[in-house]
């Protein structure tokens, strides 16, 4: 496959590469994009150095089969047509086009086959922290269905870029040596703190981040799931957690549920809580699976489950994501 990456000297674009990589895609030609600023830095890849061209409107994805975009949603919205123009598959990491009717959003472990039907040749990667909602609440809804998720977030310093943890780790050096804290990337100092809004607030309260969960696993799931979302910022690197509050149409045991996030496609089950064995941003950066631990019962919903995941948001909320779609795409031939 003819690869192009739009972003690709970012932290998604960096993952992109290592994806592409690391699970042998079908990359017969590769090319990298960026801002006048990014262009001419060199990258590895395969054993293969190649320069990043600065993203022109006109032909550049002419011989393009796939192209991987993470440029962020302005970059996203002016050069699609260039880069759809020449029949190039459009996998666009922003949030431009995940609420369009005519762009498929999609999660390969939840509705693969919506990549099928793209009118404008663009396939949407959701937000990072629907990703690993849709695919833990896929597992459960594939045996009985999920009518009303209550999720609270605890997004890491990565979700908002490399500069942003890179703000952590110096505010964390800065407080040890009685330094004035820089605060540039976030509202508020984040280190030793907790940070309850993510993106800007809109008219009912809720975040944009907070609305993307609520519409977007709306779209995946093909569902009328109600889903209530509070996200926050925390002072861990990099991975994403949430605490779940689930309620189905029938009681679902803790058994059947274990079994259902222990057997689920890119889920991974760690609920050994006796031996103090659950899910951690700390041991699970740079996996790829949804890790699933903390099944209990809710004790104020008798239909209702209670439990905790994390997941690599660069990884499988981004990149590894992206990658699958294609990968999937590919195999559909």
């Amino acid at each position: 496959m003819r690869i192009a990456i739009v972003g690709a000297s970012g932290a998604v674009g960096q993952e992109l590469l290592k994806v592409l990589s690391e699970r042998n895609f079908p990359v017969s030609e590769l090319r990298l994009f960026g801002s006048e600023r990014s262009a001419g830095q060199r990258y590895t890849f395969c054993g293969q150095d190649y320069a990043v061209e600065q993203l022109k409107h006109g032909d550049q994805f002419r011989d393009i089969d796939i192209a991987f975009v993470s440029a962020g949603a302005s970059v996203s919205r002016e050069y699609a047509d260039d880069i759809t123009r020449f029949g190039a598959i459009m996998i666009d990491n922003s949030s431009a086009f995940r609420m369009d009717d005519d762009v498929p959003l999609v999660v390969p472990e939840v509705n693969a086959v919506d990549a099928l039907t793209r009118p404008r040749n663009i396939i949407a990667n959701p937000n990072c922290t629907t990703i690993q909602l849709v695919v833990a609440l896929q597992a459960l809804n594939n045996i009985c269905p999920v009518l009303r998720v209550h999720v609270a977030t605890y997004q890491a310093a990565s979700g908002a870029g490399a500069q942003a943890m890179q703000e952590l780790q110096e505010q964390y050096r800065q407080l040890v040596a009685g330094e004035e804290v820089t605060v540039r990337k976030f509202p508020y100092q984040l280190a030793y703190n907790l940070i309850p809004q993510i993106d800007v607030f809109t008219d009912n309260g809720y975040t944009k981040e907070e609305m993307k969960m609520y519409n977007e696993t709306r779209k995946i799931m093909h569902s009328e799931v109600r889903v209530s979302a509070t996200c926050v910022r925390v002072p861990s690197l990099r991975a994403h957690s949430e605490s779940v509050w689930v309620e189905t149409e029938r009681p679902v045991s803790i058994e059947e549920a274990r079994e259902a996030f222990r057997t689920s496609p890119g889920c991974a089950l760690m609920d050994e809580p006796d031996e103090k064995r659950y899910p951690m941003p700390l041991f699970l950066s740079g996996k790829d699976e949804v890790f699933v631990g903390r099944i209990r019962k809710d004790l104020a919903d008798a239909n209702g489950l209670s439990f905790f995941c994390v997941s690599d948001q660069i990884r499988k909320g981004a990149a590894l994501n992206a990658v699958q779609i294609a990968e999937w795409l590919i195999k559909s031939k």
